[in-house]
């Protein structure tokens, strides 16, 4: 972990919770196989730089990939998993162009012009855009999208999601243990790591998630 270590817990005795920030990249795809796949890319983290993946099969089997054990440990007790591995997980971006290898998956994808919406997202200071409190306000208007920016989390943790940017996903290719997973695809049905999902159409979002935990 690079000698990066999570917030202490509050002592005991306090009610304060702690509220851990992760900065950086969602990315989700839908596949014509049925797989979807959601990338975490996260450059500023309590755990220092680190990518991770969430991996949905058409049976509904879900499947975390994550660079290290602690890392594996605090997403599971995040989000709801089938199966955890510990594997090496690497994202390379060049332009728009996304390269993503972790054990047996491959998926490259290219990331379009910003859109409309990602344009209206980009404007709001980033320092707005990252509170828990704007990610509420803006709850009711993503929640028209199928997506949501708030809610409950595993054993009590609350999540907040700060969007601060979107673009759509134009091409993407993948194989997952030698399988090819077909073509670009909607993320439908949504996926179900969580409370929150990635919007149906493929896209990667430049994000600020706080995740408050006692």
């Amino acid at each position: 972990m690079d000698g990066h270590q999570p917030p202490a817990h509050p002592a005991a005795g306090t009610t304060r919770r702690v509220r851990l920030r992760f900065d950086g990249w969602i990315a989700g795809i839908g596949t014509s196989s049925g797989t979807r796949v959601v990338v975490g890319h996260w450059p500023a983290s309590p755990f220092g730089p680190f990518s991770d993946v969430m991996l949905e099969r058409a049976d509904g089997r879900r499947l975390l990939m994550a660079p290290s054990p602690e890392i594996a440990r605090f997403v599971a007790a995040t989000y709801v998993f089938d199966d955890v591995r510990v594997v090496p997980v690497r994202v390379q971006v060049a332009g728009g162009e996304w390269t993503v290898t972790a054990a047996s998956l491959t998926l490259r994808f290219a990331a379009g012009r910003r859109g409309f919406l990602g344009r209206l997202l980009s404007a709001v200071p980033p320092a707005l855009a990252a509170r828990p409190a704007w990610a509420t306000a803006m709850a009711p208007a993503a929640r028209l999208m199928g997506v949501r920016t708030r809610g409950s989390a595993r054993d009590g943790r609350r999540e907040w999601y700060g969007a601060q940017d979107l673009r759509g996903i134009t091409a993407a290719a993948a194989t997952y243990e030698g399988e090819n997973l077909g073509s670009l695809a909607r993320v439908e049905p949504p996926v179900r790591f969580g409370f929150g999902s990635t919007p149906s159409k493929p896209c990667v979002v430049r994000v600020t998630t706080t995740v408050a935990m006692d």
